[in-house]
């Protein structure tokens, strides 16, 4: 079967190969181990992270709802729609699959080892190669002929002032401490030796938001392919921030109502870029030759 944007079955150009099915349902797998672990998380805080700080542990549980509530659902859904033919699912898909890798090295890396350790290990590899392989089935030229004439230039700028905002705030909390031989204050109240977020986002993730801005602005045509993740990322990022708070406040501690305005603001705003560049897409265009099988 010849998949198109609707789902719909006929000779139409797609964008991704075949082998992408195979993605598409070991991510389905990876999202519902991922929700096993949550509920175990949320079920047993003390058990699974009791060896934390409370500002450790009051992420960590917004982290679990948010997975368990948004993220895990979404990539199946998206999983689905992509299966079934939509271009612009595939690509969010590829997002949720980004912002899973991503947590997942920080569950792995930054909690002790406990109960849950070998999950959040199965749950980051079938994550990583499941983001790897589905990027790797795109047909870069094609992605980049939908989204010809969708609107770049909002979605390059955004993309651009996002990586340089958050990497002033992250450098801002990094040099000074490093001149005053002390530890970042993002470091020393969740008691580990560095912050994951730091190294993650400074080496992979800021990097290529303004690459991805940067080429989306030059007009070339493999930034499409990743500006709706980097976009999808960057709105499921802001979610557990804003839960935080209120977790804080229920375990009776002191939440930092300050980040709700800023990040939200930015997590609206990168729902509304996003829709705004798929929304572009075209429909594939038809080719009696093209055949890809499903």
């Amino acid at each position: 079967m010849t998949i198109t944007d609707s789902g719909t079955a006929g000779a139409s150009v797609t964008a991704w190969t075949s082998g992408a099915v195979a993605w598409l349902r070991l991510s389905v797998l990876c999202a519902l181990l991922a929700a096993a672990g949550n509920i175990a998380g949320l079920v047993n805080v003390g058990g699974v992270y009791g060896k934390e700080t409370s500002a450790f542990v009051d992420q960590a549980i917004a982290q679990d709802a948010v997975n368990l509530a948004v993220v895990s659902p979404a990539i199946v859904v998206l999983a689905v729609l992509a299966r079934r033919g939509s271009l612009r699912a595939y690509l969010m898909w590829l997002g949720g699959l980004a912002f899973t890798t991503y947590n997942y090295v920080i569950y792995t890396m930054s909690v002790h080892v406990g109960p849950l350790f070998l999950v959040w290990v199965a749950v980051l590899g079938l994550s990583a190669f499941s983001l790897i392989g589905g990027l790797a089935a795109l047909d870069v030229r094609a992605v980049g002929d939908r989204f010809g004439h969708a609107p770049r230039r909002l979605a390059g700028w955004f993309l651009i002032a996002v990586a340089a905002l958050f990497t002033l705030l992250w450098l801002k909390d990094i040099v000074p401490a490093i001149l005053d031989g002390r530890a970042p204050q993002s470091v020393s109240e969740l008691a580990l030796p560095s912050s994951p977020v730091h190294v993650l986002d400074l080496s992979f993730f800021l990097p290529a938001a303004f690459a991805t801005g940067v080429l989306l602005l030059r007009g070339r045509p493999w930034p499409y392919t990743t500006a709706p993740g980097l976009l999808v990322f960057l709105a499921l990022t802001g979610l557990p921030i804003i839960v935080t708070p209120f977790v804080a406040e229920a375990r009776g501690g002191e939440p930092a109502w300050g980040v709700l305005p800023p990040i939200g603001v930015i997590t609206i705003a990168c729902l509304a870029v996003l829709a705004g560049l798929t929304r572009g897409a075209t429909p594939p265009r038809r080719s009696d030759d093209a055949r890809t099988r499903v």
